[in-house]
């Protein structure tokens, strides 16, 4: 997002922050109901245009957007949509990627509100390795031509009962609704968000044998260290990286043996 709508989004999420700090609102319906507005919204193009339309009252769009939702959500819900229809946006779509990111969001925080958050960004990440080395499996769950109910009911075999109901929620609205996203894509998207509620980067960390507790302890604090930031690793095993390890943050990736990348980044902080 650019301009308006990156100013717009940020006061969104402050918004959705003061909300969800409060006990009494629930975060998990709320995420359910602002991914129904995500959904009536980028289904009906011209109602998306009518509450991003510059030349309209913020207040105007914003007491249409409360008739509009009035007694078919929570007023939180409602309220917290007027907000985002009084800003200003640069383009109709950039709404619609606000309120998808705000539900996402919601999810994340009623798991981190039961002490779930690492449970969930780890069966992000291993969804993922999954479905990458499942052929079948991506093409069942990105296949145009399947029904919603179908796919709902697929992940639900795959994950129901075996993974946290806020990883579950977030994969199937990615499934069912993915807005031009590819799979891998949005996953990514997803786990990048997880780790923004710990205000923390995401580490995909490849090596050749399981990294014992102190090795990830030791690899987690080298990282914070160089990137100023609290890290999580997800971590994946491949006999292919010949007893090295591969580390990639974003778009930079390190490769080395571990002992080499704790050292170096040793000798990057000293000087």
């Amino acid at each position: 997002m650019n301009g308006a709508s990156r100013d717009a989004l940020a006061a969104a999420r402050e918004r959705l922050d003061a909300l969800t700090d409060r006990v009494s609102v629930d975060a998990a319906r709320l995420a359910d109901e602002l991914a129904a507005v995500t959904a009536l919204l980028d289904r009906e193009v011209s109602l998306r245009r009518v509450l991003t339309d510059p030349a309209q009252s913020g207040e105007a769009k914003a007491e249409l957007a409360q008739r509009l939702l009035g007694g078919q959500v929570d007023g939180t819900t409602a309220d917290l949509v007027a907000g985002l229809v009084r800003a200003r946006w640069s383009q109709s779509r950039d709404l619609v990627d606000a309120l998808e990111e705000l539900a996402d969001t919601a999810d994340l925080t009623a798991a981190q509100r039961a002490n779930r958050l690492d449970n969930v960004e780890d069966e992000l990440f291993r969804f993922g390795r999954i479905v990458a080395s499942n052929t079948e499996l991506r093409a069942a769950l990105t296949d145009r031509k399947a029904t919603a109910p179908a796919k709902s009911t697929l992940l639900r075999s795959l994950l129901g009962g075996r993974a946290d109901a806020a990883t579950e929620r977030l994969v199937t609205r990615l499934v069912t609704a993915p807005r031009g996203r590819s799979l891998e894509a949005g996953l990514e998207s997803l786990s990048k968000l997880a780790a923004d509620r710990r205000d923390r980067m995401v580490a995909v960390v490849t090596s050749a044998v399981p990294l014992d507790a102190r090795q990830k302890q030791r690899l987690a604090d080298s990282l914070a260290k160089l990137y100023g930031r609290r890290m999580h690793l997800n971590l994946d095993v491949d006999p292919a990286v010949l007893g090295g390890i591969r580390v990639q943050v974003g778009d930079e990736v390190i490769n080395g043996s571990l002992a080499d990348r704790i050292d170096d980044a040793a000798r990057r902080m000293a000087s």
